[in-house]
């Protein structure tokens, strides 16, 4: 039930215009009549993000929010139409089983599983229709680009937020969150000392079987960590019959195999790492790196302060999850919002039906990193083991492919 009509407004600062934080915003706008949003971000307005060229890996529930918003850019997006997940040899004889698993959206029962698209194709059609809607009601929404938040304090009436000004809103939103190395340590922390080493690689896929569709992405453990191939739209450069694919290549940085390697002795190692179902690489871009870890909050809400995205969870890529925690946190927020004129209940009803869905993947995501740390005998065996039984376990596994596209509800 919305609140009454005659309830005062509640103005909102969201400090973060990424896709978390403007997502928040037209949500907000959207769904919740008594909201006053004001974003902040330290970025000039003038910048042109379309261009950002960093790779988001998109669940079905992100994907159907962005539809319902009227920004999700269909033309520059990859469907993910099945997930191979595999065990890299050598492991132990499991009887002729594969230590694989096999997730397709045929199975089920949705059109696709997620989506691959760059960031700035995410980003440009949430802040243009932002932009929109401020200048629709300059009154109730407005951008603040070029004003970088110093600070935040609590005060009786709210939030203080130290910008430009300092300026007090009933509740603040923190959805800015930056890279793991680059942020200020949080209350649940660990540096798994691995570097992901990421770009684009072009590909022969195979004529058929598992690899043939457009919409194949692949997973690999190795001994050194877990090596993935999302699937890219053609891009104008890409010859009949090949394919691209966005590369995340997890390693030890202590001992890292990849960082003294050319492109060429990179492609010929990641060749003998990805499984025989992901086709023959012909192709690799330069890498970047960047370190790995995780960094989290233990509660999203702090009196009327919360944490959203990666300003309350950042996690190991190995489940690519991140944004879409994210998003699945401004769902949640704007739902509660609106439906109590209490705003403090409201942000305690957040905090508890955010935490199975929060938790279970921190969970999740930090044993598998860490796995990847430790040298137990027969342990990348047991890991595939646990694959083979859950491809054997088809209700096990559907409710695995329910909870990466939809969280834990």
């Amino acid at each position: 039930m919305l609140p009454s009509a005659n309830v005062p407004p509640v103005r909102m600062a969201v400090i973060g215009a990424g896709p978390v934080g403007l997502a928040l915003a037209l949500l907000a706008a959207r769904r919740w009549p008594q909201a006053q949003v004001t974003v902040f971000d330290a970025r000039p307005a003038d910048k042109d993000v379309s261009g950002d060229p960093r790779t988001l890996a998109l669940s079905l529930g992100s994907i159907q929010m962005l539809q319902q918003l009227q920004v999700w850019p269909a033309e520059h997006a990859q469907a993910i139409i099945e997930v191979h997940v595999s065990q890299a040899p050598p492991t132990m004889d499991l009887g002729g089983v594969q230590p694989e698993v096999l997730i397709r959206a045929a199975d089920e029962g949705v059109p696709q599983l997620g989506a691959v698209l760059r960031y700035g194709q995410v980003v440009a059609p949430l802040q243009a229709a932002w932009v929109a809607t401020c200048a629709a009601h300059p009154e109730r929404y407005s951008l603040r680009f070029g004003t970088p938040v110093k600070g935040l304090k609590e005060v009786a009436a709210g939030v203080e937020v130290d910008a430009d000004v300092a300026e007090t809103f009933d509740l603040a939103v923190v959805a800015e969150g930056g890279v793991f190395a680059e942020q200020a340590r949080k209350a649940v922390t660990h540096d798994y000392q691995q570097t992901a080493w990421v770009g684009t690689v072009t590909l022969q896929p195979p004529e058929q079987g598992v690899g043939a569709s457009p919409g194949s992405a692949f997973e690999r453990f190795t001994r050194q960590g877990p090596v993935a191939l999302l699937p890219l739209p053609p891009g104008p450069q890409t010859m009949p019959g090949q394919r691209q694919a966005s590369l995340v290549w997890c390693v030890p940085t202590g001992d890292d195999p990849v960082a003294e390697l050319n492109d060429r002795q990179r492609l010929a190692v990641l060749q003998s790492l990805i499984p025989p179902q992901a086709g023959t690489l012909t192709a690799i871009t330069p890498l970047k790196s960047f370190a790995l870890g995780l960094n989290a909050e233990r509660s999203l809400v702090s009196g009327r302060t919360v944490r959203i995205g990666n300003a309350a969870q950042t996690l190991h890529p190995v489940a690519g999850q991140g944004l879409n925690l994210g998003l699945r946190d401004t769902y949640a927020l704007v739902q509660a919002l609106r439906q109590s004129s209490n705003l403090d209940k409201a942000l305690r009803r957040v905090e508890w039906s955010r935490n199975p869905d929060r938790w279970s993947m921190i969970a999740a995501t930090d044993f598998l990193a860490r796995s990847f740390t430790w040298r137990l005998p027969g342990l990348a065996a047991a890991r595939g083991l646990g694959l083979a039984a859950l491809q054997a376990l088809p209700p096990v596994k559907s409710a695995l492919a329910r909870q990466m596209m939809f969280g834990r509800r």
